[in-house]
């Protein structure tokens, strides 16, 4: 069987009619007119003899062909663009480092220290990108992703472990109940309203069963959608929330939070993700600096 490939001129259209759900955006996003568009498909159905897109309503709709192809090319396309970005950035010797990383992480930890990440590696030229959706390492125009997850770890991946993840109740000195819940031990968290973040729904049950508490006793109580927030009602004095050490360090040295309870290990680590594919000696450099830091 013949392993050549239809026109890629024609594949590009596909596979852009097909992400776009219409001609005529992909058209707008190629630069190229609605026919054009139109012909190229027309072109890539007849070499390939199967029809790719039908009439529904006023527009189309992926056959089941069409379905099958447009998942394969916007994944290959996908990959061209983001490894030719990457091949652009270490040929461009200006180009800035990007990591991503979660909001709550970056606002609490990571920039508190940025001045002197800039210090010790002047010539990183780092820029960050904050995020607190699910983190996808390899996401189109990062270098590398700081975050917590849990092994194993893929095998496209190159995963500097920086440190365990220890997560614990906080409560902050302007909750009312402040001195009485210190002075308690952690069983007095099974009659509180705990405050929790919707992304991680787990980590008040995973605390209470690794502290050797009932996790079907635990009342949660306000919910928020990010750490970020949950931190920030926290510290404002609204309750009791869980959150990683190292998220809240500098928090607890400046006394805006507490945790008499101490700190769990999870099977999470922080870590920093860099793909595979394509290593960079700067990512090196910035697991060595974040790893002294965390161990400090």
């Amino acid at each position: 069987m013949s392993r050549d490939l239809p026109p890629l001129n024609a594949l590009r259209a596909f596979e852009a009619a097909a992400r776009l759900r219409g001609v005529s955006p992909a058209a707008d996003e190629l630069n190229v007119t609605h026919g054009a568009v139109s012909r190229q498909v027309r072109q890539l159905e007849e070499a390939l003899g199967v029809t790719l897109f039908v009439k529904d309503g006023r527009g189309v709709k992926l056959t089941d062909a069409g379905q099958r192809l447009s998942e394969v090319a916007s994944d290959s396309f996908e990959r061209l663009r983001n490894v030719c970005a990457e091949l652009q950035r270490q040929v461009d010797g200006n180009a800035p480092f990007v990591l991503g990383c979660p909001g709550s992480l970056l606002a609490r930890w990571f920039i508190p220290r940025l001045d002197r990440l800039n210090r010790d590696l002047p010539g990183l030229r780092l820029q960050l990108s904050a995020s607190e959706g699910e983190l996808d390492p390899r996401r189109a125009g990062l270098d590398a992703t700081l975050y917590f997850a849990e092994p194993p770890w893929p095998a496209d991946m190159q995963v500097h472990e920086l440190a365990v993840e220890r997560v614990g109740p906080v409560l902050s000195p302007r909750y009312a109940r402040f001195a009485e819940l210190c002075a308690a031990p952690a069983t007095v968290l099974l009659g509180e309203s705990l405050l929790y973040t919707a992304s991680r729904p787990q980590a008040w049950p995973a605390w209470a069963t690794n502290s050797g508490l009932d996790a079907g006793a635990l009342r949660l109580g306000q919910g928020f959608e990010h750490l970020y927030y949950l931190l920030e009602a926290a510290v404002a004095g609204l309750g009791v929330a869980i959150a990683p050490q190292q998220v809240v360090a500098d928090d607890l040295a400046a006394g805006r939070l507490a945790a008499p309870w101490g700190f769990v290990e999870t099977r999470a680590r922080l870590a920093l993700w860099v793909p595979a594919r394509l290593p960079d000696r700067r990512a090196v450099q910035l697991a060595d600096w974040l790893r002294g830091e965390l161990n400090v």
